[in-house]
Formats: structure tokens, C-alpha cells, sequence
């Protein structure tokens, strides 16, 4: 290895510099607090797991994401957190125990073996919240909206919410009973959202069938209309199906009235996570910015898989990615710089400053450091055998 190469990273993983690094730290800060204000208590789960826990539930879609090593100690596998989801779950399931409603908030580092996208990194920095132990509408309500405000926080202008349901493909896909190869191609072309290869795959079920509707389902997709026009298309699919559109229906109701300015859309193709989600999903798009800003869903079913079954609802999103698309100012404290001065009466005077305002401590090399370089706007000083702080003359 040459010496240039000793300062390379892998490709998708980056430092993060100043001032970058702040405006991200102080988001991440503000995002957990508006979490906490809302009653989601912080957690802090472990980088590393063993497999078994992180793979459990939501985690077996995580696997070709997750880097793998193997624990000294014990020799078992374990792996790198992918999503934090699946340790928020086994934190509610396992180690808090707690009876009735528990909400827990977290941001941290996660990091994926290949990047998901061209554009992004493989060390997204996640923060998210989950509700566990309600099965209710007004949970679901309840993690959106705070989502919503998220992404007010962050300065995100102009988004765009789409809601889905699990249960409509599910359903559909479970009456029409293919063999495992037709059901995987059609899984595949809906989520691709091949028109011409759901027409090939389906075009000989007859009408008023699962597949029928499928095929026609494939085809619906927009705002409010696409609701109503997926109604009108699915009114003879089973109750599952249009108990599940009743619920979109209701759900975009209650938004309307909350968010009025909230652009809603409906896409019926949308299947992520559908492998562990059960119910109500969604993700929040910005214009321009292909990827969604924040995601997330209902997956009552993995409490199950950590000895405890529990309904459950969260959502996640990209600190990082929201410093990019917001417009937030973030205000910087300008600084004061004090000499390199040994006398110890400006060691007390900087101790007491440094109680509510940031100040820098030049250096015996500092001696031809311009302080305004350094983010100071103000310097210390000694008039009468006091330090005073005066505002510093720009050269």
C-alpha cells in the first residue's frame, strides 16, 4: 500500500466536515427533541447484534444489506445495523417489557453494504420513531403527522405524501392462488410497474377476478381520484380489499383536515417492505429529489417474532438528506478569542464565559492567526487589570 493510499475510504463512506457536520448534528438534535415533545422516548441500541436478532422480522429483508463479521468472543455471526428498526422492535418486545402504549425515538449511524441509490452513501445517518401497542387508526395518524413535522423542522418545502396498503395486493394475490413462478413475476412487474408485463401475465383472467383486478389495479394510481377510481374498479374484490381502501380513504380524510396544504397521492404498485409490513405504508417525496425523504408503515407482525406480539408503527428518514433538501437556517454563535495568555485570572474570566458562550483559546503558535478566520467576532482583552470582551476589528 502507498502512502496516498492509506487516506483513501471506501467508496460511499465519507467524512463529514464542518460546517456540514454541524448543520447536521443540530437537525439530528432538533429532530429527537420534537420527538421527545411528543412523548417518544430516546433509545440508543447497539451498533453491532447478532444476526438472529437483527434479521428477525423486518430484519430478513435487510440481509444482502447488512455487513457481517463474526464475534470473537462467542464465535456466532453478527452484523452491522442496517435500519434501526428491528432493534427498536426487540428494545419493546425483549428489554423494556413495558404494558400498554410505548414510543421510542432514535438517530444514529446505519450502514448498508451497497449504496441503495447512485446518488447516496452507505452511512446514512437514521432517525425515526416507532409506536408500539396500538392497532388503531389514530396511531397511524399519530406517526405521520409526526413525520410531517420532521420534515417542517428540517425546512423541507412543498411535499409530497403517498399512502398505499399492503393488504390490497395481499389480498388480491392470495384469492387468485398462482403457483409460486407467476406469483413472483407478477410481484416483480407491479413493483417495476410493467404495465405490458402484468398484461402478458395476467391478460387471460377473466373479469371480476383476482387477477383481473390486479391487472386493473396496475393502472390506478394519483390523487384523491385514484382512490375513487380504485373503489369503483375493485367493487366486487373481497372485503379485505376494500376494508383497506376504506381505511386509505378515512386516513387522507383526517390529513386533509390537519394538513391542508398537504399534497396526497395514491400508488397501488407500491409494495416495499411488503414482506413485513401488514397495513397503512407511506413515504413523503420532495420535487426533484427522486428518493423518498421519509418512509415508513405498520408491521404488526414482528413483536411476534421476539416472544411478544405486539401491533406496531413508525417511520424513518435521513438526517443527512434532509440537511440537502431543507432550506433551515441554522444559526451560527460567532465565538471570542482569547490571547495566549498564561495569567490565571483569564483562565477564571474564560471558564465563566464558556458557560454560555463559545471561546477559543489561541496557541503559543497562533501568534499570526487571524481570529475572524477562526469564527470569532469578538476578542479578549485586558483594560484596568480586568478582562473585558470587545468586538473584534475585521481586517
Amino acid at each position: 500500500m502507498t502512502v496516498s493510499d492509506r487516506w483513501l475510504l471506501p467508496d460511499g463512506v465519507e467524512d463529514i466536515l464542518p460546517p456540514l457536520a454541524g448543520q447536521i448534528e443540530s437537525l439530528r438534535r432538533e429532530i429527537m427533541d420534537t420527538c421527545q415533545r411528543w412523548g417518544y422516548q430516546l433509545v440508543i441500541p447497539p451498533l453491532i447484534e447478532y444476526l438472529d436478532s437483527l434479521f428477525t422480522g423486518t430484519g430478513h429483508d435487510l440481509a444482502l444489506q447488512t455487513f457481517k463479521l463474526t464475534d470473537q468472543l462467542t464465535g456466532r455471526m453478527m452484523g452491522v445495523r442496517a435500519d434501526m428498526t428491528p432493534q427498536a422492535a426487540r428494545i419493546d418486545a425483549h428489554t423494556l417489557h413495558q404494558e400498554g402504549i410505548t414510543r421510542l425515538c432514535y438517530a444514529g449511524h446505519v450502514l448498508h453494504a451497497r449504496p441503495q441509490h447512485m446518488l447516496t452513501g452507505r452511512t446514512p445517518i437514521q432517525a425515526g420513531c416507532e409506536l408500539f401497542g396500538s392497532a388503531s387508526e389514530e396511531a397511524d395518524l399519530e406517526v405521520i403527522r409526526l413525520m410531517l413535522e420532521t420534515l417542517r423542522v428540517a425546512g423541507v418545502p412543498g411535499v409530497h405524501l403517498d399512502l398505499a396498503h399492503v393488504a390490497v395486493y395481499q389480498s388480491l394475490i392470495e384469492a387468485a392462488d398462482f403457483d409460486d413462478d407467476t406469483e413472483a413475476a407478477i410481484f416483480d412487474a407491479m413493483a417495476r410497474k410493467s404495465i405490458p408485463e402484468l398484461d402478458q401475465l395476467l391478460g387471460d383472467c377473466q373479469p371480476d377476478t383476482p387477477g383481473a383486478y390486479l391487472r386493473a389495479l396496475a393502472r390506478v394510481s394519483g390523487g384523491l381520484d385514484a382512490l375513487q377510481e380504485a373503489r369503483r374498479v375493485l367493487a366486487g374484490a373481497p372485503a379485505s380489499v376494500l376494508g383497506a381502501l376504506d381505511q386509505l380513504r378515512r386516513i387522507a380524510e383526517r390529513l386533509r383536515e390537519s394538513h391542508p396544504e398537504l399534497r396526497l397521492g395514491f400508488d397501488f404498485c407500491e409494495l416495499r417492505g411488503y414482506n413485513y409490513h401488514t397495513g397503512l405504508v407511506f413515504a413523503v417525496y420532495v420535487p426533484g429529489h427522486g428518493d423518498a425523504a421519509g418512509k415508513g408503515g405498520r408491521y404488526d407482525a414482528i413483536g411476534q417474532d421476539f416472544g411478544r406480539a405486539r401491533p406496531a408503527t413508525g417511520f424513518s428518514l435521513d438526517v443527512r438528506a434532509l440537511v440537502a433538501l431543507g432550506h433551515r437556517a441554522v444559526r451560527r454563535r460567532p465565538a471570542i478569542w482569547a490571547p495566549a495568555d498564561p495569567d490565571p485570572s483569564l483562565d477564571a474570566a474564560v471558564a465563566g464565559l464558556r458557560l454560555t458562550e463559545t471561546v477559543v483559546r489561541a496557541l503559543p503558535e497562533d501568534v499570526s492567526v487571524n481570529p475572524g478566520e477562526r469564527g470569532c467576532d469578538r476578542i479578549m482583552v485586558k483594560r484596568d487589570g480586568q478582562w473585558v470582551v470587545e468586538q473584534l476589528e475585521i481586517r
